[in-house]
Formats: C-alpha cells, sequence, structure tokens
C-alpha cells in the first residue's frame, strides 16, 4: 500500500476544500492505528480569496474593505493555520498535505523545513534557484532584474493531534497584482514573485508542477516513515 495518497481537486472554492481537508484529516487519524494512509490535497482556489489567521492584527494586513474585495470578486475568510494574511487564485498550486506528524517523527519546526525543502527542490528542477530565509517562514528567490529577495512560496499549518491541516501555496502563473491588496504574510516592504515572472517562457504547466511536488512528497514521507521503522 501506498504511504500518500493524492488527490488533484482542481479548481475550488476555499470553503470547500477546507471541508475536504477536515474529511482528510478525520480519515488519516482514524487509519493511524492501522498504519493506513496519509493524503495529499492539490488544489486551485476558484474564486480568488483571502484568508486571514486569527493572529492579533492580522485582519489589518487585508488594504481593500470588505466591499472593494465583493466588488472585485474576491473572498475574505477567516482561517485556524498558522502565518497571518495571504492570497489565493488561479495559477497559484495550493498543497495541502494531511500527514501523521507522530508517524513521520517529526514536529512542529521539522515540518516546516520539509515544506520548505520540498519546495526548493521542485523549483530547483525547473532550473529555478530558491531558498529559505531564517527571519520569515516559506520560500525565496529572485525574479529578473530584481534587486531583493522576492517569496515565491507561502505557508501556514494547522497541527490537531499530530496531524497537519493546510500546508502551501507556490505561485506558479498567479496574478501578482492581486497581492497588492494585501501585506503578504504581514510582511512589510518585502514582495512576492511567482515561477512565470522568474522564468519567463520557460515557466513549467500547472500539471508538470503537480506531478514533480506529488513525486517530492512521497519522496519525502518514505523518507520520514522508514526512519521510525525498528531497523
Amino acid at each position: 500500500m501506498q504511504l500518500l495518497h493524492v488527490k488533484d481537486l482542481g479548481k475550488m472554492s476555499y470553503a470547500q476544500a477546507l471541508q475536504v481537508q477536515r474529511d482528510a484529516h478525520a480519515q488519516v487519524l482514524a487509519a493511524r492505528l492501522n498504519r493506513g494512509q496519509m493524503q495529499l490535497l492539490l488544489v486551485e482556489h476558484d474564486p480568488q480569496v483571502i484568508t486571514v489567521s486569527r493572529r492579533v492584527d492580522a485582519a489589518k494586513n487585508v488594504l481593500v474593505s470588505p466591499q472593494g474585495l465583493a466588488d472585485l470578486g474576491v473572498e475574505c475568510v477567516e482561517t485556524d493555520r498558522g502565518g497571518d494574511v495571504t492570497w489565493h487564485g488561479p495559477g497559484q498550486l495550493v498543497a495541502y498535505p494531511i500527514l501523521d506528524l507522530e508517524r513521520m517523527g517529526l514536529r512542529i519546526h521539522g515540518y516546516m523545513r520539509l515544506l520548505e525543502e520540498t519546495v526548493i527542490q521542485v523549483l530547483a528542477d525547473f532550473g529555478l534557484d530558491a531558498h529559505r530565509d531564517a527571519k520569515a517562514t516559506g520560500v525565496w528567490t529572485r525574479a529578473q532584474d530584481q534587486p531583493c529577495d522576492l517569496k515565491i512560496c507561502a505557508m501556514g499549518v494547522r497541527v490537531s493531534r499530530w496531524v497537519c491541516m493546510h500546508g502551501l501555496a507556490l505561485n506558479v502563473d498567479s496574478d501578482l497584482a492581486a497581492f497588492n491588496l494585501i501585506v503578504p504574510c504581514g510582511l512589510t516592504g518585502r514582495g512576492v514573485t511567482s515561477m512565470r515572472e522568474c522564468l519567463g517562457e520557460r515557466c513549467p504547466s500547472m500539471d508538470s508542477v503537480k506531478k514533480n511536488m506529488t513525486l517530492k512528497f512521497e519522496q519525502a514521507v518514505a523518507t520520514h516513515v522508514a526512519a521510525t521503522l525498528p531497523q
């Protein structure tokens, strides 16, 4: 039996995908004693949505009024993940790994580093050099002719009974102008980029990125689970 069951949800609203996550979380937790499958959900959120964590003052990082967002067709919802404020929409690959961290021998810090490393490896396979920032969770790179590092992948998670939810949002070919509606991740003065902006015509298709990311997650899960087994 494969350790990781992958579900490509296509394009789906945030509310619908959140319910799928919650169902998956319950399934993975229920399968813990039998060492059942963990899950990886892949999705592009449509309609566009701004998600706001419960962090104090996070809502202040939404720069447009509720009516203004509604006029633009952008939803705004509170979420129970960590982090601050971010945007999701078409052209952005959102990955929700529903993993049993206890089974993988991980705690939250190690899991966040796993997420970052997974994305760094995906980007490297498509010819894009990316890295961590010790002061800011996520993955960073430098777009063409840009003087400073820009965030290409945001992250925020929730862990309940050591099974995780939420995850990462990688800008593949998303509308970067949408990030002007917020202070991304609450980081004033730090911009965002995408694979398209960095790679131009060499930007891979969404399906190619999904396949690569799936492989990287399968490898990471297998490696961590194997490391916990008796030698």
